[in-house]
């Protein structure tokens, strides 16, 4: 029955970091949600429920006092910015949580076999959060928190592939000098955050294990398949990943409001087959994905339709 090894995460209490009209906001979550009910998969998939991350846990990437300050900040001023792009509500230290322990959730149940790949629709999204602090919409580094966490069960090889349009700079600066974990990322470039040139290719322990592949505005699928061809598809045959991690933004797509990418939904299903392919190479089909960018609500709710799509098989 399709989607009954696929697990995904969704919770009303996601929308409960309130972010007003700023194009990371509730009704992205409420739009991918009404497109995937009406799917004849839907109702198959495993449910798992989420869990809050605990600060030790969102430690593992995270100070403990940025931690601690998120959690009064939100308690104490109830909503403002952290700066001009990343506004934060009352509901956002709690959001942010239950998004980092949803990772946490999908790795027990993919990484014991008892679902093959996972989906988190969560928010706030993660990739650009980095040890100190907040940034880019995102509060805490869903994906990094996944993948130490992996590290805790057992994982030694574990590959992040980032296609979201801006760079994942967090994440990358998480596992730079990590030989255990590989960090692709294919990228718009120059764009925010300004990380992510071809030459950081890692440090000490993990040099050789970040690979970014940025690409100029107005990039296609062509483009975009040269750099799979010739680059990320060998990386992950050399590094015989046990899992893979993807984060998955769709702010790529041309009708995005704040990419300036010429991929189309199509593009995404396209993605999603070549690493499901590498994944049942290398790992039983091991994947959990995580949503981070995209804010044109069609383009977003049809794109996660067409990546989940393949994970369901």
């Amino acid at each position: 029955m399709a989607g009954e090894n696929t697990a995904i995460i969704w919770k009303d209490e996601f929308l409960e970091h309130d972010t007003g009209l700023h194009p990371e906001k509730k009704e992205r979550l409420t739009a991918i949600r009404d497109r995937l009910s009406a799917t004849d998969y839907y109702s198959n998939l495993q449910r798992p429920e989420p869990r809050f991350a605990s600060q030790e846990e969102i430690a593992t990437i995270h100070n403990s006092e940025y931690i601690q300050t998120l959690r009064d900040l939100c308690e104490r001023k109830r909503s403002g910015f952290i700066d001009p792009d990343t506004p934060y509500s009352q509901g956002t230290f709690s959001a942010a949580s239950l998004a980092a322990g949803s990772g946490l959730v999908l790795a027990d149940k993919v990484w014991s076999g008892e679902a093959k790949n996972g989906l988190a629709l969560v928010r706030p999204p993660g990739h650009h959060a980095v040890e100190e602090g907040a940034m880019g919409f995102c509060f805490f580094n869903n994906i990094a928190i996944t993948a130490r966490y992996l590290q805790s069960l057992g994982a030694k090889k574990i590959l992040i592939l980032d296609w979201d349009v801006h760079h994942g700079n967090g994440t990358e600066a998480s596992f730079y000098e990590d030989d255990s974990i590989f960090f692709a990322s294919l990228h718009q470039f120059p764009f925010y955050p300004g990380t992510g040139k071809a030459s950081h290719t890692g440090k000490g322990k993990g040099l050789g294990t970040t690979l970014n592949c940025p690409l100029p505005r107005s990039s296609t699928l062509d483009d975009y398949k040269l750099e799979f061809d010739n680059k990320i598809i060998p990386a992950i045959d050399e590094f015989h990943p046990e899992i893979i991690l993807i984060s998955a933004g769709f702010d790529a797509h041309r009708d995005d409001p704040l990419g300036g990418m010429e991929l189309t939904t199509q593009s995404f299903e396209l993605f999603t087959r070549w690493i499901q392919d590498k994944a049942n190479e290398h790992c039983s089909g091991k994947i959990i994905s995580f949503l981070e960018g995209g804010y044109n609500l069609h383009a977003l709710s049809e794109s996660v339709e067409a990546h989940l799509s393949v994970l369901v098989g």
